[in-house]
């Protein structure tokens, strides 16, 4: 069995081009996509007054969704849309694939529709691997799930797969999403915040003359 550590690397460039395609597809939360409702999550959440030092392990608070298939599947795709590179790791190796699955599985309003749109595209998404290739999507060569994904990703994707391209784009933002936040992520892109500083030298010269300040 091969796994996206296996495979030769992707490419960033390729799926920052896809990142930025986002705003060519539909949105999101058309609850006509997909039929299938898993149902509701009964699970308390939260509440009002959570322990804001406690470090919450996913599926501690309450219970997730993905089984072990599910899980192989965003993995690998969640490796094919964040690949590892010279200077940062993959999605997989800092947790996203935990974050999809806690994200879904949380009993939220805002959180409802994607986890429908998660779990029937991840079904869609196996399956047109086994249609194209023989293979479920974790088991493809890096070039197939590139070849799938890239066709989600289309500015102006094929009627066939216009609802799975707004799977794709959900999951590719919530794949960036958790990714970004991590200690790693954000210094991949160079974000310093929440950090303690001795001084301000305030906001460089060609910020302000961006803004007319200067």
């Amino acid at each position: 069995m091969s796994t996206p550590d296996d495979l030769p690397r992707m490419d960033r460039r390729k799926a920052l081009q896809w990142m930025l395609s986002a705003t060519a597809t539909m949105t999101v939360r058309d609850p006509s996509l997909f039929a299938a409702d898993p149902g509701p999550i009964k699970a308390q959440g939260y509440g009002p007054d959570p322990v804001m030092v406690k470090i919450y392990k996913p599926g501690e608070v309450w219970p997730l969704t993905l089984a072990v298939p599910q899980r192989r599947t965003t993995r690998a795709l969640c490796d094919v849309i964040m690949p590892a590179d010279e200077t940062s790791p993959s999605a997989s190796t800092l947790g996203v694939p935990d974050f999809i699955d806690e994200w879904i599985s949380s009993p939220y309003p805002a959180q409802a529709g994607d986890r429908r749109l998660v779990l029937e595209g991840l079904q869609w998404i196996d399956q047109e691997s086994k249609t194209r290739f023989g293979k479920a999507f974790a088991d493809l060569t890096l070039e197939q799930q590139t070849a799938i994904c890239s066709d989600l990703a289309a500015a102006k994707p094929q009627p066939a797969h216009k609802k799975a391209a707004t799977f794709f784009k959900r999951f590719r933002d919530l794949t960036a999403g958790g990714y970004y936040t991590t200690p790693d992520g954000m210094k991949a892109i160079g974000y310093v915040g929440n950090m303690p500083s001795g001084t301000f030298e305030g906001p460089p010269i060609e910020a302000l003359k961006h803004v007319g300040l200067a």
